[in-house]
C-alpha cells in the first residue's frame, strides 16, 4: 500500500498582535527592490553569526551568576563543535554551490520567472496614491514576520503586496514619516517586540533583510559594549509629529524613553512606574506632554520639557486593574480614554486630576483597542480580547451602547484606525482571515445614532 505523505502541519499558534495604518499618498509609487551581491548577504549572514553568539555569551555570563546545579547543560553556539556548525558559517565564502549563495539569486531582477498573471501582478505592484498600506505583524509558531498590505476604499481592494521576516515577535507598530539622517520626509516604521531592541525599517525598500537602523543596545561585557535602552519588551509606541525627530516607547522594564532618532539615543528616561508601561500616546496638541499607562493601575500625565523633574513632576488618575490603553480624544483635546485589563472604559479630563468622568463595563476581558472618531466627536469603538467589536454614543457625562459585531476572528488583539476615513478600521485576530478592514457605516444602527446617510 502506497503511503500518502501528509501535507504541512498547520501552525499551532498562528495570530496578528499588532497592525497600523500607513496614509496615502507618502509611499512610493514602486518601492525600491534588494538585489544582494554576495559580499553583501555574506555580511549580514556574518553579523547574524556574531549577533548570536554575543546573545548566547550572555545567557553563559547570566548562568555563572546563577547558584544552580544542572545535570545536562544545554550546547551553546558560542562553544560549539565544528561540526555543530549546521549552516557552515565558517566556510560560507568557499562554497561555490552552496543553497545560501543563491538566495541572492531570488531577488536578482535579470532572472524574472515569467507568469501568466504577470500583468495583474504588475499592476499590483503598484501603489497608488489612494492607497492605504496595512503594516501586520503576524506570529506563526516561532516565526514572525510583518505583512504590508495594500488597501484601497474606492476600488474595495485588499491583498498582500510583500512582506518581510522580523527578529523576534512584533508588539507594536507605528507609522513615522522622519527619515533620521536625512532633510526629506520619509516613509517609516518602527516596530517594538519582545526583544528589548526596536528596529526602525524603511517601507519604500521592498524585501527588507534587515531594519535601516535600530533603537537600543544589549550590550556584551565581553567585547566591552555597553548597554542602553530597554531591557525587557517594548509594549508600546508613539511618535511626536510635531517634534519629529522624537519617538516614545513604554517597556515590560516599566520606563519610558523618549528616544532622539538622529542621535540614535535615550533623550529621557522616565521612571516613575513600578510596573511595566502598556500604553503611550503624544498629546495632539501639546507636544511636550505624554499619556502613560501602566499595570500598577495608574495613567500618568508627564511634561518632559523639565528633564530632571519629570519623574517628579507629573498628575495622574488610578484605575481598578492594570492600564492597556490610553488614548487622546483628536478633537476635544483635554479628554482622554482609558481601557483596562478587567474590560472596564474610563473617561477622563487632564484639568481634573485623580477624577473620572464616568466609567463602564464594557467587555468581559481584556480592551485590545479603542478608537475615537474625529468627524463624529461622540462616537467611540472598543474591542476586547474576548472578540468583539462595540460602538458607542458617549457625552462627558455618559456613555450609551449602540452596536457589536463579533467578526469570528477570535481574539480580536488589535485595532488601528485609517487615517483618511475614521470609520475604516483595521483589526487583527486569532482565526481567519486574522486581518480584516471594515467600514462600521455598514452597520444601520451606527447611520441611524449619528445620522449617516445611507450610501448611494
Amino acid at each position: 500500500m502506497t503511503e500518502v505523505e501528509d501535507g504541512p502541519a498547520e501552525p499551532s499558534i498562528d495570530f496578528v498582535p499588532a497592525l497600523c495604518f500607513v496614509p496615502r499618498g507618502v509611499t512610493k509609487e514602486r518601492p525600491e527592490k534588494i538585489v544582494l551581491t554576495h559580499a553583501e548577504l555574506a555580511r549580514i549572514i556574518g553579523e547574524t553569526r556574531d549577533q548570536l553568539h554575543e546573545d548566547d555569551d550572555d545567557e553563559d555570563e547570566d548562568e555563572e551568576n546563577m547558584d544552580v546545579d544542572r545535570e545536562h547543560p544545554a550546547p551553546s553556539a558560542s562553544n560549539a563543535n565544528p561540526q555543530d556548525d549546521e549552516f557552515n558559517f565558517e566556510n560560507y565564502e568557499n562554497e561555490e554551490n552552496s543553497t545560501v549563495t543563491n538566495i541572492a539569486n531570488v531577488v536578482d531582477a535579470n532572472e524574472q520567472v515569467p507568469d501568466e498573471d504577470e500583468d495583474s501582478e504588475a499592476e499590483d505592484e503598484v501603489i497608488k496614491p489612494s492607497d492605504n498600506l496595512v503594516l501586520v505583524g503576524h506570529v506563526q509558531d516561532d516565526a514572525a514576520s510583518m505583512e504590508v498590505w495594500v488597501f484601497n476604499q474606492e476600488e474595495q481592494a485588499l491583498y498582500t503586496h510583500h512582506d518581510f521576516l522580523l527578529p523576534s515577535f512584533p508588539l507594536c507598530i507605528e507609522w513615522m514619516n522622519h527619515d533620521a539622517g536625512s532633510d526629506k520626509p520619509g516613509n517609516m516604521c518602527a516596530i517594538g517586540c519582545m526583544d528589548p531592541i526596536i528596529t526602525i525599517w524603511d517601507l519604500d525598500i521592498q524585501d527588507s533583510i534587515e531594519p535601516t537602523f535600530k533603537l537600543g543596545s544589549k550590550g556584551n561585557r565581553k567585547k566591552q559594549k555597553e548597554q542602553y535602552g530597554h531591557k525587557d519588551a517594548v509594549l508600546d509606541l508613539s511618535w511626536n509629529p510635531q517634534f519629529e525627530h522624537i519617538l516614545a516607547s513604554g517597556s515590560v522594564d516599566r520606563t519610558l524613553i523618549l528616544w532622539d532618532m538622529d542621535e540614535g539615543q535615550p533623550h529621557t528616561t522616565i521612571t516613575a512606574f513600578e510596573e511595566k508601561v502598556q500604553s503611550i500616546e503624544f498629546h495632539p496638541e501639546e507636544a511636550q506632554s505624554i499619556l502613560a499607562g501602566s499595570a500598577d493601575g495608574y495613567v500618568r500625565l508627564f511634561d518632559c520639557r523639565d528633564a530632571e523633574n519629570v519623574n517628579a513632576a507629573f498628575v495622574k488618575w488610578q484605575i481598578t486593574g492594570e492600564v492597556e490603553k490610553v488614548l487622546w480624544h483628536p478633537t476635544e483635546t483635554n479628554y482622554f480614554i482609558i481601557g483596562t485589563n478587567d474590560g472596564n472604559l474610563h473617561y477622563a479630563d487632564k484639568r481634573r486630576p485623580d477624577n473620572l468622568l464616568w466609567s463602564v463595563k464594557a467587555h468581559n476581558e481584556e480592551i485590545s483597542g479603542v478608537c475615537f472618531n474625529k468627524l463624529m466627536p461622540n462616537l467611540l469603538t472598543s474591542t476586547s480580547t474576548e472578540g468583539t467589536l462595540k460602538i458607542w454614543n458617549f457625552s462627558s457625562i455618559e456613555p450609551k451602547h449602540v452596536y457589536e459585531h463579533d467578526f469570528n476572528m477570535g481574539r480580536l488583539q488589535c485595532m488601528r484606525q485609517c487615517p483618511e476615513d475614521p470609520y475604516t478600521l483595521a483589526f487583527g485576530g486569532e482565526k481567519p482571515p486574522r486581518c480584516s478592514v471594515f467600514n462600521i457605516k455598514n452597520f444601520e444602527a451606527v447611520r441611524r445614532t449619528f445620522g449617516i446617510p445611507d450610501a448611494e
